[in-house]
């Protein structure tokens, strides 16, 4: 045996060693998990009752994580790995069903395993407003619904749908978006007839695109995991698709051009939605839909508060009433959690001074 054969054979007993003492740890987690679910069943009325996810005590626990690692393996790798092991141990207390824009492989499925894990099952629908139904009916535990883009802005389908829902925002997740052109085996790609994507990636692509393939017919379709089972089926007549790495897996697909995306820095922000108020984890944001009366100075009137409290105004976003004509509505996310007295000031006084006044929720902001 040579040298470094004996040096291997050492360094590798010791990983043994050490993968041992790992699986003690994250199953004696896993049996800590399951004392947890049984508390909370033992002392709530039913178990419909019992909470078993806590987005604010779950971003609380990563970001420690980050702040204790000390390498030599990355903060978020790192905390993937212990978001995995949450979502295992969850799973045991109570397997949660996460409804999200389907069908499977879009970049939502995407953001909702980044969020929960991979340990949930996940419920593919057709629309937002099914995601939303399905959350409303209990038949979902959560859902998972896209709410900007970082070069096409907002997704004005969820903002409308939180008017007419009574669910909460209970988590956000961003997600770096990620666009390859997809082909199948044998697809000439000098002699592309058409390109399938969702109307936002064809627009986030546009450059590529101009400069590439500027005579070719690009077809929107419903989500990019829709383009890319298209481009599956219809490889014979030299179909391509623009989508993420989910969808090429799933439709056994090439990826022939990497990250084609016109802004290298491209990020969807996703919502959660449920049933329940998030408690404060330290690092919060809250959104809020307002009405405010059609007067001079309504919209300054409207901010002001914001300032006089020194709280941060994260974003502001305008949509029509549907009631009046000219009425509109804003949508205002802040920084800090609802309990927080600044918040809890301005919320008093918006409500005395607008038309209407709704929190959407207090949340964690992403970690990931």
């Amino acid at each position: 045996m040579t040298k470094l054969e004996q040096e291997l054979g050492k360094l590798r007993d010791e990983i043994d060693s050490i993968d041992r003492q790992v699986l003690e740890l994250v199953s004696e987690r896993a049996r800590c998990a399951q004392r947890v679910a049984d508390a909370k069943q033992e002392h709530s009325e039913t178990e419909a009752d019992a909470v078993f996810y806590r987005p604010e005590r779950e971003a609380q626990v990563l970001r420690r994580i980050m702040e204790r690692n000390g390498g030599p393996l990355g903060d978020e790798e790192v905390a993937r790995i212990f978001r995995q092991v949450m979502s295992s141990c969850l799973a045991l207390e109570q397997p949660m069903h996460i409804a999200f824009l389907g069908p499977e492989g879009t970049f939502t499925q995407q953001a909702a395993l980044k969020h929960f894990g991979a340990s949930v099952i996940s419920v593919p629908l057709g629309s937002i407003d099914e995601v939303f139904r399905e959350v409303e009916s209990r038949a979902a535990h959560y859902g998972v619904v896209p709410i900007e883009n970082s070069t096409e802005g907002m997704v004005h389908h969820t903002l409308d749908m939180f008017r007419q829902s009574d669910l909460k925002i209970c988590g956000e997740v961003e997600l770096r978006i990620h666009q390859h052109l997809l082909a199948a085996e044998g697809v000439d790609l000098e002699g592309v007839t058409r390109i399938y994507s969702h109307q936002q990636s064809l627009a986030q692509c546009r450059r590529w695109l101009d400069a590439r393939y500027p005579a070719v017919e690009r077809i929107a379709v419903s989500s990019n995991a829709e383009a890319a089972r298209r481009a599956a089926e219809e490889k014979d007549d030299n179909v391509v698709a623009i989508a993420g790495d989910m969808a090429a897996e799933l439709y056994n697909l090439n990826i022939v051009a990497e990250t084609i995306e016109d802004q290298p820095d491209n990020t969807t922000r996703f919502l959660v939605v449920g049933h329940q108020l998030s408690g404060p984890s330290g690092k919060d944001k809250t959104s809020m839909l307002i009405a405010a009366r059609n007067k001079p100075g309504a919209l300054y009137h409207l901010l002001e508060p914001f300032h006089r409290f020194g709280i941060s105004l994260t974003r502001l976003e305008t949509r029509p009433s549907g009631i009046a004509t000219w009425g509109y509505i804003f949508y205002l996310d802040c920084e800090g959690h609802f309990s927080d007295e600044p918040i809890q000031s301005v919320m008093k006084e918006l409500a005395d001074d607008t038309l209407e006044l709704k929190l959407l929720g207090s949340y964690p902001q992403a970690v990931l």
